[in-house]
């Protein structure tokens, strides 16, 4: 299924926090999206634990990475 529009489409989670973490640093990402997991200890492999069972977190991540890479 083809998703023109969606600024995500064929993007993991991974990448799309990934990338954040490189343009904003794990301090500037928890300032944006306040969830523990990006302040203490933080980790991509904790995070995705923690975003892949919290709906709200994830929605916050990728409405970041939209506003932040799409024009």
């Amino acid at each position: 299924m083809s998703q023109p529009n969606n600024p995500l489409h064929g993007l993991s989670l991974e990448k799309v926090l990934t990338r954040l973490v490189e343009h904003y640093g794990w301090n500037g990402l928890y300032d944006h999206v306040r969830v523990n997991c990006f302040a203490n200890d933080p980790s991509i492999k904790s995070a995705l634990k923690f975003l892949r069972k919290t709906q709200w977190a994830r929605d916050k991540v990728e409405a970041l990475y939209i506003e932040t890479f799409s024009s």
